[in-house]
């Protein structure tokens, strides 16, 4: 067979290269993987050491790197030009080839990635070719690639095959930017029409069985409870005290596939550790004093159900040691035994303690925590919920008629103001002021003074820190409302306002103390700067003379200052009417008529 001519073999070369590249851009949408597999073909057939693809960015503001071969990541992100710098930037403002024969003679070579550059001790001589991408005209970008001259080397006859390639490139650019563009499209349109049938659709409405909550928060927590229910998971359940987490770990057993199975709840708050131990784990006969026979322990009585540890978050950190061993392994040792306990047992925990901060603080092993915290759920605070007051409400009140058979009924105002408070508490607070007040109340109707509140002996507020910026429904109470927990907004008040530190004092030995809102005086009148604290008075004003240290004395001096008027004595003593009508009833200090 008749060898070839070194034109023949140039243009097989060229054909073979051309074929390769179009099977490659043909084969995948994939433009950056399709890009780098056919400058791989352009720069193993050419015998080019190096060649990239140049595209604007998208903001537009320069052109950078696309894709390329021969380049390190560090290079190729350094790769950055302005439209019309160097000869990259040149090429891609005007959409014809360049041609730079030798780089190290030509001054408008800008090398940005410090990968085309001839090096100090190579004395070959390094030409760059360079071809836009162009389709229909319009200039999409650059291929750019170095050879090495060598003697015959026929760089014209590169470009020629440069452009040819990237013509190529250009339509694949193109065909990818358009079936983009299409997608994005279409993705917009089935947001836009998703959201036009949620507008038109019923909101659908998750219940479960013994929990009471309509609003979005909880809908939420149903949802969850729902898709963790009928699988083995970890429950970790987080939220403040009284929220009804054992009503949610009793709603995930019987809706999970456990359901006929055992539910068993242990408190870990309420026992010590040797008796939690015993209490989980079970003990044999003689294992301490009063262990007289064989006793089960709460994981094997949970054999094949669920067991609720509530309050995790309150165990010793030795227990935390034994309790990780048995949620890895799923086997214990009873106390006083050797032999292992294998069970199959699903763990729901509960705790109100940030798990986060005692991990940070070392009080709580960060192992049991990544072993216990598999699916969170957050129960919301009752105030984070308000929609759901009402029917709690009456949820508690039925079952107080049905038990104690009554038949009473809420009014509205009544309603008002159970919505209007803080409830610290949470759910659990509630239902006991639903059920103080049902059984205190003369008659068959619930009104708003039957409360606790509306005659100052809510002690509530004595209880708890309640911090006023939240302590506000977002509505805001009625105006001369109280409420049920005693967080009422003073006069003034802006809630979210910004809060200086409060300043507080110790009381004299002895001395009760008087729970009190830390208020600041300003030219604007009364706001609210804290949390409940115990505030000295104000020293001296003008006119006044020092106000004596014994908190009935302070009071009585107040209330003589201001000619027995409550509102000003409020103001002179910085706390709110309602605080001192009820300091006063405290101390059976009769209030002075003139």
């Amino acid at each position: 067979m008749p060898s070839r001519s070194p034109g023949e073999q140039r243009s097989h070369l060229e054909l073979v290269t051309i074929y390769e590249i179009c099977r490659i851009l043909g084969a995948s949408l994939d433009i950056g993987r399709t890009f780098r597999a056919a400058l791989n073909v352009l720069t193993a057939h050419l015998d080019l050491p190096r060649a990239m693809i140049v595209t604007p960015a998208e903001d537009g503001s320069a052109l950078q790197v696309h894709s390329s071969v021969g380049l390190t990541r560090e290079q190729a992100q350094r790769g950055r030009w302005a439209v019309g710098e160097g000869v990259v930037g040149r090429v891609y403002a005007t959409g014809m080839p360049v041609v730079v024969p030798d780089i190290g003679q030509a001054a408008e070579f800008v090398d940005r990635t410090g990968a085309f550059g001839p090096p100090a001790d190579d004395e070959r001589m390094l030409a760059f070719i360079v071809v836009p991408l162009k389709n229909d005209g319009a200039v999409s970008g650059v291929l750019a690639t170095q050879r090495v001259v060598k003697g015959g080397a026929r760089l014209t006859e590169d470009q020629r095959l440069l452009t040819m390639v990237a013509t190529l490139m250009a339509q694949a650019l193109m065909l990818h930017e358009t079936v983009r563009e299409e997608h994005r499209r279409l993705q917009q349109e089935s947001m836009r029409m998703q959201k036009a049938l949620q507008r038109t659709q019923p909101r659908s409405r998750f219940t479960l069985d013994n929990v009471v909550g309509d609003s979005t928060p909880m809908q939420q927590v149903f949802l969850e409870v729902q898709q963790a229910a009928p699988s083995r998971a970890t429950v970790l359940l987080r939220g403040e005290s009284g929220t009804g987490k054992e009503a949610i770990a009793r709603a995930i057993h019987f809706l999970s596939p456990r359901k006929e199975a055992p539910f068993i709840k242990v408190n870990c708050a309420a026992l010590t550790e040797s008796l939690l131990e015993s209490e989980l784990f079970g003990h044999e006969k003689g294992a301490f004093t009063g262990a007289a026979g064989e006793r089960k322990g709460r994981f094997e009585l949970a054999h094949g159900g669920t067991l609720f540890l509530d309050e995790i978050g309150d165990i010793s950190p030795a227990f935390q040691a034994k309790l990780l061993r048995v949620l890895q392994e799923r086997e214990f040792e009873r106390v006083g035994g050797s032999k292992p306990v294998k069970v199959d047992v699903r763990l729901i925990c509960a705790t109100n303690r940030d798990l986060e901060k005692m991990v940070q603080r070392g009080e709580y092993r960060a192992d049991l925590y990544y072993r216990i915290n598999v699916v969170s759920i957050f129960l919301p605070p009752l105030r984070e919920r308000r929609a759901d007051i009402p029917a709690l409400v009456n949820h508690f009140l039925e079952r107080f008629n049905k038990e104690n058979r009554r038949k009473l009924r809420i009014t509205n105002e009544a309603m008002e103001v159970l919505a209007s408070c803080y409830w610290p508490g949470n759910v659990r607070e509630l239902e006991n002021c639903v059920e103080r007040t049902a059984t205190m109340v003369q008659g068959e109707v619930i009104r708003d003074l039957a409360f606790p509140c509306r005659q100052n002996r809510c002690l509530t507020q004595t209880l708890h820190f309640i911090d006023k910026a939240d302590a506000v429904a977002p509505a805001g109470p009625r105006p001369g409302a109280g409420t049920a927990s005693g967080a009422v907004q003073p006069a003034g008040a802006a809630a979210g306002a910004s809060r200086p530190a409060p300043v507080s004092w110790s009381p004299a030995p002895n001395e009760p103390e008087l729970p009190v809102e830390a208020l600041e005086e300003t030219d604007a009148g009364v706001t609210t700067i804290g949390p409940t604290v115990h505030v000295r008075p104000p020293g001296e004003r003008a006119g006044a003379s020092a106000p004596p240290q014994g908190e009935r004395e302070r009071l009585i001096w107040a209330m003589e200052q201001c000619g027995w008027v409550q509102a000003k004595a409020a103001r002179l003593l910085r706390v709110t009417p309602r605080q001192l009508g009820y300091a006063l009833l405290k101390h059976r200090i009769e209030v002075r008529k003139f």
